[in-house]
């Protein structure tokens, strides 16, 4: 077994279950941020011009709906 790996698992043995469900929240949350960070570095290497509202038009849109 890789030894970082085997680390990680005497560490995560130690942790009480409380522990463990913070870290998890923690880590969960912050897989989240970093997808939709990538996602929005992604998307704005492909937008183009005229593929986004202007301010008000996005608030002209919300508003219709």
């Amino acid at each position: 077994m890789n030894p970082l790996r085997s680390r990680l698992h005497r560490i995560v043995d130690r942790l009480s279950d409380d522990e463990l469900e913070e870290l998890w929240t923690i880590a969960t949350e912050f897989y989240y941020d970093s997808y939709m960070l990538r996602a929005i570095q992604e998307a704005k290497q492909t937008f183009k011009p005229g593929d986004t509202f202007k301010r008000d038009e996005a608030l002209q849109l919300l508003l219709m709906l």
